[in-house]
């Protein structure tokens, strides 16, 4: 499967049902009451974390997903059902970004953790539940609300405890197939490995997760090379194993392969340098005389013992020295056991000033009135925004209803005063009218809640 740790998605919740006006008609029960039933809630749109993933490439065909519409409420004090949401399943390790803001809203790491990305609209309500003692029958209901929609930016990084850096070549597939389970791509070129590689090695504690990141290069973190898109899935590792190659006999290129690659991880991220590291020496089959090797091995120990380093040397291709890298890894694993966490949702500035703050009464919003380059005009107002969505304009109390909060807001002289004239299109929220004030209906019936 194609490696994708990168994509742009739009979700979008389901439409809330309309509401029902409706009276009860019965034979013997000619002028019954409203009984008109709300409409069902939209579905919402939800991503969870998933271990039967490793890639967002399931979202490469399909890039917008939109959840059900609630059913419209019906006579006889029938409800809508609610419309079905919309769970998508998404790797481990995913992290969700406002793709129009950059903003972050969660880290999903945890089988399990789940974020709504986008809230169905709620449900308008019918007639039977506008009925008082004082208008006992009403002959309006609400239309249901529209579904929120979010352009999100998936990125991935997965979820190893392990990861194998180096430059390319350098003989980290051949370790990972070694040590674990996997079978990646090997051969004798220079980026055999296109994306990362898992393998899990079995402990009698849990599966430690080994991930095989493609080869780094002078500059990789300048966007050279593949090192930048991949650099990202070390982050979450506990342990690195930095892989060299030692079949050069040079004690000097290896040491200055070693500093390529770690000045690379400090470039991309400072705290990769003080992430818990072994240095492993492959190749040892490929060395000359064996006095020599010993001698380039005894330097080489020393320089990163000095450094604080582990250093092991290992054959890939033989076998040699396996098990006690492998012994080495499950030590480290037993005294660093993997992190348990929650869903990680990011706080903005604005959410701890909220939190920290002393609740206050919110200020009532002024209207805004727009003037458009065609000639149209729109208004700015929550409330009414919110009242324009819900009121159904083909029945002539809403119409009235609307009329009264237009005239409670002084929107007509507002218009007026931004230049519209008779005729003109205003646009509020979702809805189009036509500007005519002299049309404006008296308020007449009482206008219920707004």
């Amino acid at each position: 499967m194609k490696f994708v740790d990168e994509i742009t998605i739009s979700a979008s919740g389901g439409r809330g049902g309309n509401g029902c006006m409706s009276f009860r008609r019965e034979k013997f029960l000619p002028n019954g009451g409203p009984d008109g039933g709300n409409g069902g809630r939209g579905g919402n749109i939800a991503l969870e974390a998933t271990t039967n993933l490793q890639t967002l490439a399931d979202f490469e065909r399909r890039r917008r997903f939109v959840a059900e519409n609630g059913e419209h409420g019906q006579g006889n004090a029938k409800n809508g059902r609610s419309g079905k949401s919309l769970v998508l399943a998404v790797p481990c390790g995913t992290l969700v970004y406002d793709a129009e803001t950059g903003d972050g809203l969660a880290d999903l790491v945890e089988p399990g953790d789940t974020y709504v990305a986008a809230m169905g609209g709620r449900g308008g309500r019918g007639n039977r539940v506008f009925a008082s003692s004082q208008r006992r029958a009403p002959r309006f209901s609400e239309k249901g609300g529209f579904g929120e929609t979010h352009n999100l930016r998936l990125e991935l990084k997965l979820i190893a405890d392990i990861g194998l850096v180096g430059l390319p070549n350098a003989g980290k597939s051949s370790i990972l197939a070694a040590v674990s389970n996997a079978s990646p791509k090997i051969a004798d070129y220079p980026f055999t490995t296109l994306s990362p590689n898992l393998g899990v090695l079995k402990t009698d504690i849990e599966g430690v997760v080994i991930a095989d990141i493609p080869g780094l290069i002078e500059g990789a973190s300048d966007d050279k090379g593949l090192g930048l898109e991949f650099l990202r899935h070390i982050e979450r590792t506990r342990l690195l194993l930095h892989v060299l190659d030692l079949s050069s006999g040079e004690r000097d290129a290896i040491v200055d392969d070693w500093q390529v690659v770690r000045s690379e991880m400090a470039a991309y991220d400072p705290e990769l340098s003080t992430r818990p590291c072994i240095v492993v020496g492959n190749k040892i089959d490929l060395l000359g005389e064996p006095g020599e090797s010993k001698t380039l091995i005894c330097d080489l120990r020393t320089f990163f013992n000095e450094k604080g380093f582990d250093f092991s040397t290992i054959s890939a291709l033989t076998g040699e020295n396996i098990e006690p890298l492998v012994d080495k890894i499950i030590g480290f694993s037993r005294e660093h056991p993997r992190p348990h966490g929650h869903v990680r949702l990011f706080a903005t500035m604005e959410d701890v000033e909220d939190i920290t703050a002393v609740p206050q009464r919110p200020r009532r919003q002024q209207i805004q009135i727009v003037s458009l380059p065609d000639g149209s005009f729109r208004i700015l107002h929550p409330q009414m925004e919110r009242a324009a969505e819900r009121y159904d304009l083909s029945q002539p109390e809403n119409v009235a209803r609307f009329t009264k909060l237009l005239r409670k807001h002084r929107v007509e002289e507002l218009l007026a005063a931004a230049g519209a004239q008779a005729g003109a299109q205003v646009s509020i929220g979702h809805m189009d009218f036509d500007f005519y004030p002299d049309e404006l209906m008296s308020d007449t019936r009482d206008s219920g809640e707004e």
